[in-house]
């Protein structure tokens, strides 16, 4: 069940790709956050906006 919509979508992985790039380019731990942002926005799915029974779609 999907409950992040479109623009929270590519927020999401625009926000994770350049969270993890932050990884490489700048040696920072809080970088890894942008996996997160990464995999809910690719799977269309937050366990946070579940358990707060909010959706954007």
């Amino acid at each position: 069940m999907q409950n992040v919509g479109k623009t929270d979508r590519i927020i999401r992985v625009i926000l994770g790709i350049v969270l993890l790039s932050l990884v490489v380019l700048v040696p920072t731990q809080w970088g890894w956050l942008g996996l997160i942002f990464l995999i809910t926005g690719l799977v269309s799915w937050c366990p946070i906006y579940a358990g707060l029974k909010m959706k954007t779609n």
